[in-house]
């Protein structure tokens, strides 16, 4: 392919530490190397506020004259529009404008999110996301469980692109171990929040550790009534990656995510997976010789502890960034 100006627009971005900033990160860190240049618009450029029951997103204020004068300045030759938020809907506002080619993805279960907060109804959300992503020339989802719940939920088939994501084995398969907690030492790692389920994971009556890494607006709340359990707060993959070493299963509650960048990176230290049978541990571990995924969380966990750490290493290993900037450029919709 040949070397092209690639313009990311995403509502998600630092200082925000979740799946789809270090998706668009390390997409971009590989593309460049790739020889590719790439920019960002993100809400950093803008006037923001923060977003009801979430209040790390930042969304953008009064983002149309900006974003449209952005776009036009850089000229780029691909857009990818990440989020559904108000940037990535002024963003496709100027590619329809101007008939310009780009394309989407698709990174969180919204309409079953969305449900879990504020319980509009499922059906009216899908109807939003079908409409948003309607003129995509490809909409990139994480995997193929993902591809076929969206065409059951009205979809186009042929727009729909699976689209792995990688792991950076150098750290997470480096980790050191921190201390001998007393054991099994289970270990949950992402946002402490309602719509993680996190709370199927504290109140499982299970012996050993338990340890949470993240922080979010359940945080104060789960501390209080779960003394017994560590939460370490927020940490940088490093750390991350030694709390991994002194573990022995990766416990992974949420029902709503669509893939779990925190499951590969788990796995590449070494870690099983527990897990309920849904869309993202279905995809990665489903099948495979270290499934140990079931209807009942507790069942997994304990099924988890009689897998090989190596099994969890060798199938970690097919997961790379490299190959996910690969799959981007094979989806690109040059506008030469």
């Amino acid at each position: 392919m040949s070397l092209l100006k690639i313009l990311i627009i995403t509502d998600a971005w630092y200082p925000q530490t979740n799946g789809v900033v270090r998706t668009m990160d390390n997409l971009g860190q590989q593309l460049r190397k790739r020889g590719h240049e790439v920019k960002y618009i993100t809400p950093k450029e803008f006037i923001t506020v923060p977003m009801p029951t979430y209040p790390e997103i930042r969304l953008a204020l009064n983002a149309w004259p900006k974003i449209n004068k952005m776009i036009k300045d850089y000229n780029p030759q691909v857009i990818h529009i990440s989020t559904e938020g108000p940037l990535g809907f002024f963003g496709r506002k100027y590619c329809l404008k101007h008939n310009i080619k780009f394309t989407t993805s698709y990174h969180t279960k919204f309409p079953e999110y969305v449900n879990t907060r504020v319980k509009i109804p499922v059906s009216f959300s899908y109807r939003f996301m079908r409409y948003f992503h309607k003129y995509s020339q490809s909409i990139l989802v994480t995997t193929n469980t993902m591809k076929n719940e969206l065409v059951s939920n009205g979809f186009n088939i042929d727009k729909l692109k699976v689209w792995t994501r990688g792991v950076k084995h150098e750290v997470f398969g480096n980790g050191e171990k921190i201390k001998d907690f007393k054991g099994p030492v289970w270990i949950y790692v992402g946002r402490v929040a309602i719509e993680k389920n996190i709370k199927a994971f504290l109140n499982l009556d299970i012996d050993g550790t338990k340890i949470v890494v993240g922080d979010g607006p359940q945080m104060s709340e789960v501390k209080k009534k779960y003394p017994d359990v560590i939460f370490t707060g927020m940490l940088n993959d490093k750390d991350i990656s030694n709390y991994l070493a002194s573990s022995d299963v990766f416990v992974f509650p949420s029902k709503t995510d669509t893939f779990g960048i925190v499951l590969i990176e788990a796995l590449a230290a070494g870690l099983p997976i527990a897990a309920y049978k849904v869309p993202g541990p279905i995809d990665i571990t489903g099948g495979t010789e270290i499934d140990t995924l079931d209807d009942d969380l507790k069942t997994s966990a304990l099924k988890a502890l009689k897998i090989d750490k190596q099994k969890c290493r060798k199938l970690a290993k097919q997961y790379t960034w490299e190959e996910c900037a690969k799959i981007f450029e094979s989806t690109c919709a040059p506008n030469y």
